[in-house]
């Protein structure tokens, strides 16, 4: 009979792997976006990003419920791969259950850093917008901070 903290043990490592594997794949989706914004003019990136059929829009099932949001410095939703409409609002002073603002954190980390991890709690759409625990990899681009994340 196996002892329950093997078990447990086993299970804690199996959900590590997967979360490093999904902060991964956010991490590859964002450099997929860049990629795509310095080969292309930008409002062809943005249209690519909040279009539903465009690669960056979420499409639940499919590349792991990841989507791509672009903001500019001033917390202005350029383009957004779930919520269309909040293209053109300004985010900047919007806070997480917390009390987290976490569109200004990311600003600051993206002109300190160039690109990094920042995390906050925010709406799910796979999940019926439930609140949940979300981890964004952001990285700064031609004035644009271009972000996914993952819900934990």
């Amino acid at each position: 009979m196996r002892k329950p903290w093997i078990i447990l043990a086993a299970s804690a490592l199996a959900a590590a792997s997967l979360a490093a594997q999904t902060r991964d794949q956010a991490k590859s989706f964002v450099k997929q976006a860049v990629e795509f914004a310095k080969k292309n003019p930008k409002e062809k990136f943005l249209e690519e990003v909040s279009g539903v059929k465009g690669q960056f829009h979420f499409n639940k099932g499919q590349n792991n419920d990841l989507y791509i949001f672009v903001y500019d410095l001033e917390g202005k939703v350029l383009a957004h791969g779930v919520r269309r409409e909040l293209v053109g609002v300004v985010r900047w002073t919007a806070k997480d259950p917390d009390g987290k603002p976490w569109i200004q954190d990311w600003t600051k980390l993206v002109k300190e850093k160039g690109n990094g991890w920042i995390e906050y709690k925010e709406l799910n759409p796979a999940q019926n917008n439930k609140v949940m625990k979300k981890a964004s990899f952001v990285e700064l681009f031609n004035g644009m901070v271009i972000g996914a994340g993952i819900y934990e």
